[in-house]
């Protein structure tokens, strides 16, 4: 690993993006027998509650910060390209394996999923993904615990990330349907273990990366879903070879002039799941996708023609932590814990 500052440290290994870990450290991990014999109460996180943090966090966005947002050297980094691949109105075939490439078919999905950008406690951005899923509140938004906040003790200063920003169906910098401020968020509580004994990816590995969002209402007052629609969510158990689509946007970061990805526009794949063989507890598809798709859904039942599916996982790690072919994306797939945190984010009213 080459010499880094701390700094420049922390956003490499947990900025926008999906989990990554050596191999030589990813071999003792797995202590997940522990972890799941815990009960999994949630913590939670007040982000914009009132009006003048929330215009705030909507005018410190502008087109140019989203689109550097995740860069390396932002400084030095220039402002990335239009992605105009022409749209196709056709529907996708059902059941078409996809190793990753941009979503042209339309549909729901293109609106109820979108880029979740955030500034980190060293004053640089990031962005991940994030989706609305069917609530009672309509205001409930789910993406990786990872992209809310590093492990740690929730109240020490710097754990969660600052200017949290969700802008649905986000496309080359603009904001088609809006901009939301988030008002509350949280994660489970495995979440504020010790880092000096305890990582991220050991949590991650254990299935606890799940973070779940409620979105301030827009600024003429419609709560998210009822702008976007939104995506079905379950809490089932994965059955290996179920066919699921993924759907993310990926921003490469190792090399910003040459990046195949730069999340100008949002990135699909599709394949049948499996486990991984290092974190058989993550489950994923064949997919190329990397940093900035973290938090991005996991859709089973996705119907192509519609664009409707429903969220079974959310993006948090490639093969180089949990094992498996070559361009594996893994979810960490929804079980109790996630089930607690969306009952908890639902009952919240905006």
């Amino acid at each position: 690993m080459p010499t880094t500052t701390p700094r420049t440290f922390a956003r490499r290994t947990a900025t926008a993006g999906a989990l990554l870990l050596s191999t030589a450290t990813a071999a003792v991990l797995l202590p997940t027998a522990a972890f799941a014999a815990e009960p999994a109460p949630i913590t939670t996180h007040a982000g914009a509650t009132t009006e003048q943090e929330r215009t705030r966090i909507d005018t410190y966005w502008t087109p140019a910060r989203m689109k550097l947002a995740g860069a390396m050297v932002p400084e030095i980094t220039p402002v990335p390209e239009d992605d105009n691949t022409p749209d196709d109105p056709r529907p996708l075939p059902a059941n078409t394996p996809d190793p990753g490439a941009v979503w042209t078919h339309g549909g729901a999905v293109n609106e109820s999923v979108g880029r979740l950008f955030f500034t980190f406690s060293d004053g640089y951005d990031g962005s991940c993904t994030a989706t609305v899923v069917t609530s009672a509140n309509r205001s409930t938004v789910i993406t990786a615990a990872h992209c809310l906040r590093s492990v740690g003790n929730p109240t020490a200063e710097g754990t969660w990330n600052n200017n949290l920003y969700f802008v649905p169906g986000y496309r080359n910098g603009t904001k088609p349907l809006g901009g939301f401020s988030i008002k509350y968020a949280a994660t489970s509580s495995h979440w504020d273990a010790d880092p000096a004994t305890t990582t991220s990816d050991v949590v991650a590995v254990a299935g606890y990366d799940t973070g779940i969002l409620v979105a301030n209402p827009s600024a003429g007052g419609r709560r998210v879903a009822d702008v976007t629609g939104s995506q079905r969510i379950a809490f089932t158990k994965p059955v290996k070879g179920e066919f699921v689509h993924t759907f993310g946007y990926p921003k490469d970061r190792l090399n910003n002039f040459e990046a195949k990805y730069a999340g100008s526009r949002m990135i699909h794949c599709a394949g049948p799941a499996r486990p991984g063989p290092k974190a058989p507890l993550l489950w994923g598809e064949p997919c190329d996708m990397g940093h900035g798709a973290s938090g991005g859904p996991h859709l089973a039942q996705f119907d192509t023609r519609t664009g409707i599916g429903t969220v079974v996982g959310v993006t948090t790690t490639s093969d180089e932590l949990a094992g498996g072919p070559t361009s594996t994306l893994y979810a960490t797939r929804l079980g109790d814990s996630a089930h607690r945190l969306y009952d908890w984010a639902q009952t919240r009213w905006v």
